[in-house]
């Protein structure tokens, strides 16, 4: 497991994190489709905090992406990097997610954030932000809508609908399982959303959430109850 610090420069105010998110926005690459789904790795990130102890775990599990086999495994463990302050989450993981990903001994291919990418008030969510740090093909799934609309889908596996800021798609709701409330998908980097959309079906053979964001979700919350026992 990877100790993280807090980078030197890290923002430190909401004004300076949104700088940061206007010069980084301005990166996202939008016109490429991404690698074929059901090829190559797809990665799971996510995190776990103890607010109390300051202490945010991350976790990042590769799977064969045609067969959802585990892979490889990474995990780091740090300080809380910035307050809590709602369209500005990524700079309290972002430090933790990069260092599970550089502990990973393959490449991870396509990463799937459990947040947002272009579904963000802002449209740089941690899917976007992550995507333009590393270069990786980058998606979001979301548990949730945020603050945006949606007309609700059909009910069986697989149909889908635009998730609207307004007039503009930011995503789509898409259903994984038959009458079950959909999943919010929306695109980080260097995917397109119908891309996007391919790899989450295959990634939800049984459940609602993605193998990838089960498995992280699961691995970074084991890492944060060994780091807090430690």
């Amino acid at each position: 497991m990877t100790t993280v610090r807090i980078p030197a420069g890290w923002p430190a105010t909401e004004e300076q994190a949104r700088v940061v998110q206007d010069e980084l926005r301005e990166r996202v690459v939008l016109d490429e489709p991404g690698p074929p789904p059901g090829t190559g790795h797809v990665t799971g990130v996510d995190v776990a905090y103890d607010d109390e102890r300051d202490t945010v775990a991350a976790a990042a599990v590769v799977l064969d992406a045609a067969t959802l086999a585990v892979v490889a495994e990474g995990t780091a463990v740090g300080r809380i990097s910035f307050p809590y302050v709602p369209g500005l989450l990524a700079f309290r993981e972002i430090p933790t997610v990069l260092a599970a990903l550089e502990a990973l001994p393959c490449p991870p291919g396509l990463v799937v954030c459990d947040g947002y990418g272009r579904a963000h008030p802002r449209r740089f969510g941690l899917a976007s932000h992550l995507g333009v740090l590393t270069g990786l093909p980058t998606i979001g799934v979301a548990k949730n809508p945020f603050t945006f609309t949606y007309d609700d889908p059909e009910s069986r596996r697989g149909s889908s609908a635009p998730l609207l800021a307004g007039r503009e798609e930011v995503g789509c709701a898409l259903r994984t399982r038959d009458g079950v409330k959909p999943v919010f998908v929306s695109v980080g980097h260097r995917v397109d959303l119908d891309t996007a959309c391919a790899h989450v079906l295959r990634l939800t053979p049984r459940y609602r959430l993605p193998e990838s964001t089960r498995r992280a979700d699961s691995l970074c919350r084991r890492a944060l109850r060994e780091a807090v026992a430690g």
